[in-house]
């Protein structure tokens, strides 16, 4: 299933949660994770290295293809940041 039509804000910030989490390598739920959150904090640790791995899974998760260079020049400190630099590069791709 695609969805890529249906690209709004609450799909991509659920996408960006499961990885960041994935990528903290934590279990829990999603829901529990806020826009502000940090992402290098005392719950979410997500280090450079890990944003590329993150791109193709979030790639992945929301059948949509991201601009390679993304993350490239770009300063990410909490969860919402990256889910409006998903939103935007996914938008400018369609």
């Amino acid at each position: 299933m695609s969805v890529t039509h249906s690209l709004d804000r609450a799909t991509v910030a659920d996408a960006v949660k499961r990885v960041v989490i994935a990528e903290s390598r934590l279990s829990i739920d999603p829901t529990v994770i806020s826009e502000s959150e940090p992402l290098v904090g005392e719950l979410l640790r997500v280090n450079s290295l890990g944003f590329v791995g993150m791109l193709v899974r979030i790639e992945d998760t929301l059948d949509v293809t991201l601009p390679d260079d993304l993350f490239v020049g770009r300063s990410f400190t909490v969860v919402g940041d990256l889910i409006d630099v998903v939103i935007a590069g996914a938008e400018a791709n369609r």
